[in-house]
């Protein structure tokens, strides 16, 4: 099973703009590093998938895939956040397999902004191909 050529590097997606949350994530930052870019129109997050994030089978492994989807949940949701958040719900459906050596990205959108709550859902895929959806609700922390 090969997927398509690699588009960009990790350098290549800095010098395109996109970044990641700095040190705030310590966890995202050893397990990746994944990335994100706003521009006037969206929000798209992104990474270069290496050897160290397949399972033994040589695919992408899917407690990555939700890392990742747990931190675009976030990324899309950028414009909404004011303060501490957490997830507080999470789905993930499992479309078809990401390879070693792809330019792996997601986009999505809040569905739903209240006081207390965001509803997001996007897509993780590696060109033309869809390899996860997802959904989560992500709840303001007050008080800290």
């Amino acid at each position: 099973m090969e997927g398509p050529p690699v588009a960009l590097t990790a350098e290549d997606l800095k010098a395109r703009g996109y970044r990641t949350w700095g040190d705030e994530d310590p966890f995202e930052n050893l397990v990746a590093p994944f990335y994100f870019k706003e521009d006037e129109k969206e929000i798209v997050c992104a990474f270069v998938s290496e050897r160290k994030h397949c399972n033994g089978h040589g695919m992408l492994h899917g407690g990555l895939l939700m890392t990742f989807a747990d931190f675009a949940l976030f990324a899309l949701a950028r414009k909404e956040l004011s303060g501490p958040t957490v997830t507080v719900g999470f789905n993930a459906e499992f479309v078809s397999a990401g390879l070693e050596g792809q330019l792996i990205e997601a986009r999505g959108e809040v569905v739903r902004s209240t006081k207390s709550l965001l509803f997001v859902r996007g897509e993780i895929f590696s060109g033309d191909t869809t390899i996860l959806t997802f959904s989560g609700i992500l709840k303001r922390v007050r008080g800290q």
